[in-house]
């Protein structure tokens, strides 16, 4: 309907004005205009009151009042989790928001029902990227839905996102992104723009946090805490966490494979008496390692710079020396494109400008090779130590599953590492952490260390599911964790592993131990996989082919399937493998047998731990 001149108290100029506005606005904007206006009302008598003071509605028609506060202070915050930090994050937000007066829901992917988006106003998106850009699975559902045909239209919803990933990644925040761009797509206002973050997520984190705030403080109706919120901050975490680590004493260190073994699996026992820290049955041990003291003295002097020269190591001040920053603070065995763009400017190397301008290129020199090798291959450094620093990003803590279960091993925790060890470009290279606990860790050492709770692999909330384990290597270390908490509760009820590795001989990793539980019927059912011992290769997926008629049926009776290892190769022959018996056994077509293990997956009845 068109406002005539003619009809109104408005002028030519206003009229037109109005006609534009009017058909864009949606039906909760109108609403919120006319509380606007009858709030203006209000005020005019008041001496220094001006029209612009008043932020939201104070004195409208009831209902009018009631939908504006609906509106503003009700917030979903929707998390994608693989490891547990998107998780946890969440969590904090939501604790943040509430003590602000927020009306917050907190909910994993996997849970929310989708068709309940369109009834969302404001809405926070914390997420991962798995893999090679993919979604984590708990969030996979979701995100098909939003970029499917059944996505609704949002203009009436406000949102942010807060993506995790890892730079080194070729597709670093991406799933992020992707539901960051699809929401705008669909309509959807951005209260706060998104934050993609590294490994290192604590500080923006926390600022998107305070930026989203202060995004939804503008339809706060002018509350107390909305005015002061722009300047909070998530609190702190527990006494011990992955900010402020415990130093568990190391009790065992030992190596699990046979003489003769191409493999070195350590064993590693940690003390973690004093601390109050717990865990479950599936979560993981964050381990802040050192570098490898050889590796920094080489790069120290190729960087030709004083080992001893102090470097101011945080935004707080704190310094120590070079050498310290080195091999304690900052990563320097992983390349990215960033890194190679920001020390370009401190090698000025026209080789190295040349190369920045291939993305193939820099995506092929930067794998395997480190620090040592781009200082080597493109110097001499032309900047200071402390430019160095600059551009490092913070060493990340590697997270193992956890190979214990507290109940078993009170104030204990158990991990299954294996040491990394290989050659590139001309030189050995270690895996960080893995041989920092293969050769330089000691009985009576302490590491850094947390707990990550990783809600997305967890024994069945019933202890009278079945359950399949598939993990090959030192995917076994959680189910070891898993087996020890049945026999301490004495849970009587089936269970299934698949286990493999190279040689039966040198590396069935805790093999004592399964054959004792089978023995004694808390594990039910077992089948290995030693892939160097025959003429040709057998590795778990073959194994489930075997007993895909029984494997079948234990998935009919409720059984629940998990898998923890390789993600690229293993975890990804399994899950097609698993297909194919559900669709062979099951007399489906490929599609439905999809939609099988995707149901399995909503009622959280297929779980992967993979890396």
């Amino acid at each position: 309907m068109q406002l005539q001149v003619m009809n109104s108290p408005f002028n030519q100029e206003q009229a037109e004005l109005l006609n534009r506005l009017l058909p864009t606005l949606t039906e909760s904007q109108k609403v919120w205009l006319t509380g606007y206006l009858a709030a203006t009302q209000s005020v005019s008598a008041t001496p220094g009151t001006t029209v612009e003071s008043v932020v939201a509605p104070t004195a409208p028609v009831a209902d009018v009042s009631v939908v504006e506060q609906t509106i503003s202070k009700e917030v979903t915050i929707l998390y994608g989790s693989q490891t547990g930090n998107a998780q946890g994050l969440a969590e904090n937000a939501g604790k943040t928001l509430k003590e602000q007066g927020f009306d917050v829901t907190v909910a994993s992917m996997n849970d929310f029902k989708p068709n309940n988006l369109k009834k969302l106003h404001n809405l926070l998106i914390i997420v991962s990227t798995h893999g090679e850009g993919d979604p984590p699975d708990n969030a996979l559902s979701f995100h098909e839905f939003l970029h499917g045909r059944r996505a609704p239209k949002l203009e009436d919803l406000r949102y942010s996102v807060l993506s995790l990933g890892d730079s080194s990644y070729e597709f670093f925040c991406q799933t992020g992104k992707e539901f960051d761009l699809k929401l705008e797509e669909l309509g959807g206002k951005r209260l706060f723009d998104r934050v993609d973050c590294d490994l290192d997520f604590d500080e923006p984190a926390a600022q998107w946090l305070e930026g989203v705030l202060t995004g939804l403080s503008q339809t706060k109706a002018g509350s107390p805490q909305a005015a002061s919120a722009t300047t909070v901050a998530p609190e702190t975490d527990t006494v011990y966490s992955r900010t402020n680590p415990f130093r568990a004493e190391v009790l065992e260190n030992i190596n699990l494979n046979g003489r003769g073994s191409n493999k070195e699996t350590r064993h590693l026992e940690l003390s973690l008496e004093g601390s109050g820290l717990t865990f479950e049955p599936g979560d993981s041990l964050g381990v802040y390692p050192e570098n490898d003291p050889n590796l920094v003295d080489n790069l120290i002097k190729e960087l030709n710079v004083n080992p001893t020269e102090s470097v101011q190591i945080n935004k707080q001040g704190e310094s120590r020396s070079i050498k310290e920053a080195l091999t304690i603070n900052f990563e320097i065995t992983v390349l990215t494109k960033a890194l190679l763009e920001k020390a370009s400017a401190f090698l000025k190397n026209k080789d190295l400008t040349d190369l920045l301008t291939n993305a193939e290129k820099v995506k092929e020199y930067i794998n395997g090779r480190d620090l040592l090798d781009l200082i080597s291959d493109f110097g001499p450094w032309n900047g200071s130590a402390q430019d160095l620093i600059s551009i490092l990003r913070k060493l990340p803590a590697r997270l193992y599953s956890i190979a214990s279960s507290l109940t078993a091993n009170e104030e204990e925790v158990h991990l299954t590492i294996g040491a990394v060890r290989y050659e590139a470009h001309g030189r050995e290279r270690n895996g960080v952490c893995s041989i920092l606990c293969a050769d330089r860790l000691q009985p009576g050492d302490t590491l850094p260390v947390y707990i990550q709770n990783n809600q997305n692999f967890k024994l069945p909330e019933n202890p009278e599911t079945p359950i399949i384990m598939v993990g090959p290597g030192t995917g076994i270390a959680p189910f070891r964790s898993f087996m020890q908490e049945r026999e301490e509760l004495g849970a009587e009820v089936k269970s299934w592993l698949f286990f493999g590795d190279q040689h039966f001989v040198t590396d069935f990793l805790y093999q004592t131990e399964w054959q004792n539980w089978l023995k004694d019927g808390v594990l039910t059912k077992m089948d290995v996989a030693f892939s160097r011992d025959t003429d040709e290769k057998v590795y778990v997926q073959h194994r489930m082919l075997e007993n895909s008629k029984e494997l079948y049926n234990w998935l009919q009776e409720g059984a629940a399937f998990y898998i923890c290892g390789d993600e690229k190769k293993m975890a990804h022959d399994v899950h097609n493998t698993l297909i194919d018996i559900i669709e062979n056994e099951g007399g489906m077509s490929r599609e439905d047998a999809e939609r099988y293990l995707s149901d399995m997956q909503q009622q959280k009845r297929y779980q992967r731990d993979v890396y």
